[in-house]
């Protein structure tokens, strides 16, 4: 009997953030499943996406990486930002899908975030102060000197282009019409003390709109930037979402 083809997780990482956020959580999964972990345009090491920085450009951009790769069976991750490039995808319907997890996903609806924020957002690009703040503000859990380091890096490295972006548009956008179309299992995990979407959030903005029986799993103590603050759950959650897609 043939072997089945190994489930790939790939991670989408957050705003102002890079692939190498998932390494501790990756560490945790291989080699029982593959793990890819691009950057995204504008982000990290990754140049300007080719069709600009929609999300439907992002998830033009995350296709093009699968494809390359050759994945048969796979998994999105998408955290944050990168939740809401994810969902773009699974809406449609891509050979191989077998499931989204979603870790503090940005909504398919628009971002709830005030003017003030925005605004506020918009003015700290390429601040290591303000990059130091918004780290405290997004974080729960203690972290190591070495990845508050590679959070702060990955933050100045954003090119501003991504930057705005984001936060002018692609928090926006608004996703909900297709979210009938995402027809693959999906899961989400949540820190219960995350200042940038409470559970709150995907509770009322995310899960209604996401297959029935979706689970809404929470991380007690911790923040937004789960791959960094609580990687062992990350993972356990992971593994679970594997065996059952698999």
């Amino acid at each position: 009997m043939p072997k089945a083809t190994p489930l790939t997780f790939v991670y989408l990482h957050y705003w102002a953030g890079s692939g190498g956020a998932f390494q501790d959580v990756a560490e945790r999964l291989t080699p029982e499943y593959a793990v890819l972990a691009p950057d995204l345009g504008g982000f990290g090491a990754a140049l300007a996406p080719a069709g600009g920085y929609t999300v439907d450009a992002y998830a033009d951009e995350v296709a093009t990486f699968v494809a390359a790769q050759g994945l048969q069976r796979y998994v999105l991750v998408g955290h944050s930002m990168g939740g809401k490039i994810a969902l773009a995808l699974a809406a449609r319907q891509p050979a191989g899908l077998r499931g989204v997890a979603l870790l503090s996903p940005s909504p398919p609806t628009p971002e709830p975030m005030t003017d003030a924020d925005r605004k506020a957002s918009l003015q700290a690009w390429g601040k290591r102060t303000e990059a130091k703040k918004t780290l405290r503000h997004i974080t729960a859990r203690p972290l190591t000197a070495a990845a508050e380091e590679h959070i702060l890096a990955d933050n100045l490295r954003t090119s501003k282009a991504a930057w705005e972006a984001w936060l002018l548009h692609g928090s926006r956008e608004n996703l909900a019409g297709r979210m009938c179309e995402v027809r693959v299992p999906c899961t989400i995990l949540a820190g219960d003390q995350d200042a940038v979407m409470s559970p709150s959030v995907h509770g009322l903005e995310t899960l209604p709109l996401l297959p029935e029986g979706t689970p809404l799993e929470i991380v007690s103590g911790a923040g937004h930037l789960l791959p960094y603050e609580a990687p062992e759950e990350v993972a356990a959650l992971l593994r679970a979402f594997g065996e059952k897609v698999h």
